[in-house]
C-alpha cells in the first residue's frame, strides 16, 4: 500500500507541475494572438478573454498532459533503479501502474464532475464575448417541450420565431411563427406559416397567414394568406446550429436534460449524445494513456533506447486520442452507434496498452 501510495504521489505532483507549465505557455500564446488580433481593444478585456479561454484550452490538451507525465514519471523511476528494487522486492511491474492508474482514473472523474461545468461557463461566455467584439451580436434561443424559438435582428427591428421542429439541417421550420417588433419595441406584425425555409438573407414561408398590428383596429379583419412570401433573414444556418451551444458549452451535468429536450422537440441530440458518453468515457482513456506511457518507459534506462521509448509513447498516445476524435465524427454523422463510437476507442487503447505492456515486460 505505501508503495502504491508512493507512485500515485510522485505521479499527481508530475502531473500537476506539468499543467501548471502548459497553462503558462497557452496562457502566454494566446495573449500575444490576441493582442495582435485586437490591438484597439482594452487590455483588461484583451485578458478577459485569454483567461476565459485558458480552462478550455488546458481541458482539451489534458490527455497530452497525462501521457507526458506518465513518461516522465516512470523514465525517472527507471533511471534512479526504483523499479530495480520494486522488482527485486518480488514485486510485479504490473502492481507499480496502480497508483497512477488509481490517480489518471480520478483525475478523469474530477475532470467531468467538477472542471467540466468551468470549462462550459467559461467557453460560453468567451465565444459570447468575441462574437459581441466582431460585431455578430447574440442570438437568443431556446428549446422547451414547445418547440424552438429563436430571435433575430434586422433593420426593420426584432422577429421572435417559434417553430414546433426542424428539419436536421435547421434549415427549414415546420408550423412557424414570426412575430415581428417595431425598432421601438411595439409589435408590428405576426406571421404564421406551414414550413419556413432559410435562404441567403431570408425566409421563404409557405402556406403563410399575415395579420398587421400597427393598424390599431382589428388585425384579424385585415389578415391575408399568402400560398409563398418572403421575409428578411439575419440568421444563417451555421449560426443556428452556434446558438443551439456547442456541446462543450453545456454542462455534462445539465447535458441529459437538455438531450430530452432536444428530442422531446423533435430535434436531432446525436451530436450531444456522443459528446456526452465521450466524456463519461475518459477516465477509462486516461488509464489506458498511462499504461501506454509505461509500457514503453518502465524498462530500466540501461536495456532500452529511452529517446526512442519516449517518442513511440507519445506518438501512440497522440494517434489513439486523433482514432478517438475521428470516431467522435463518425458517431456525430450516424455512420456507427453513438455507444460505439463514444466507448470502443478507450476500451481498444486500453486493451492494446496492456498488450504491449505485458509483451515488452516478458521479452
Amino acid at each position: 500500500m505505501i508503495l502504491h501510495l508512493y507512485f500515485a504521489r510522485k505521479f499527481l505532483w508530475t502531473f500537476l507541475g506539468l499543467a501548471l507549465t502548459f497553462a503558462v505557455l497557452l496562457g502566454l500564446i494566446d495573449l500575444v494572438d490576441e493582442v495582435q488580433d485586437n490591438p484597439n481593444l482594452p487590455f483588461g478585456e484583451v485578458l478577459e478573454i485569454v483567461l476565459l479561454n485558458m480552462p478550455h484550452a488546458n481541458y482539451e490538451i489534458m490527455p497530452l498532459v497525462l501521457i507526458l507525465a506518465s513518461v516522465g514519471l516512470f523514465v525517472r523511476l527507471a533511471r534512479s533503479s526504483e523499479l530495480v528494487v520494486v522488482r527485486a522486492a518480488g514485486r510485479s511491474a504490473l502492481a507499480g501502474l496502480a497508483g497512477p492508474a488509481t490517480v489518471a482514473a480520478l483525475i478523469g472523474v474530477l475532470a467531468i464532475t467538477m472542471f467540466n461545468p468551468i470549462v462550459a461557463a467559461s467557453s460560453k461566455r468567451y465565444s459570447d464575448l468575441n462574437n459581441r467584439i466582431a460585431g455578430v451580436g447574440e442570438n437568443v434561443l431556446a428549446i422547451s417541450a414547445e418547440g424552438l424559438w429563436l430571435r433575430q435582428g434586422t433593420a426593420a427591428g426584432q422577429t421572435v420565431i417559434h417553430a414546433a421542429s426542424a428539419s436536421p439541417d435547421l434549415s427549414v421550420l415546420y408550423d412557424a411563427t414570426f412575430i415581428g417588433f417595431s425598432p421601438a419595441g411595439d409589435p408590428a406584425s405576426r406571421v404564421t406559416a406551414a414550413t419556413a425555409e432559410l435562404g441567403a438573407g431570408e425566409w421563404t414561408l409557405r402556406d403563410a397567414k399575415y395579420w398587421d398590428l400597427t393598424t390599431g383596429s382589428n388585425p384579424e379583419a385585415g389578415a391575408r394568406f399568402e400560398a409563398e412570401m418572403t421575409m428578411p433573414a439575419s440568421l444563417t444556418r451555421e449560426r443556428i446550429v452556434e446558438s443551439f451551444g456547442k456541446p462543450e458549452f453545456i454542462p455534462i451535468w445539465d447535458l441529459p436534460r437538455f438531450i430530452a429536450q432536444l428530442e422531446t422537440a423533435g430535434f436531432s441530440a446525436r451530436r450531444y449524445a456522443v459528446w456526452f458518453q465521450m466524456e463519461l468515457a475518459q477516465p477509462l482513456f486516461l488509464i489506458a494513456l498511462v499504461v501506454i506511457g509505461a509500457a514503453f518507459t518502465m524498462r530500466h534506462a540501461r536495456l532500452a533506447n529511452t529517446g526512442t521509448s519516449v517518442l513511440a509513447a507519445v506518438m501512440l498516445g497522440f494517434g489513439l486520442h486523433y482514432i478517438r476524435n475521428f470516431a467522435q465524427v463518425l458517431g456525430e454523422n450516424g455512420q456507427i452507434p453513438v455507444a460505439l463510437a463514444a466507448w470502443a476507442p478507450p476500451v481498444a487503447s486500453l486493451l492494446l496498452a496492456f498488450g504491449i505492456f505485458l509483451q515488452r515486460e516478458d521479452a
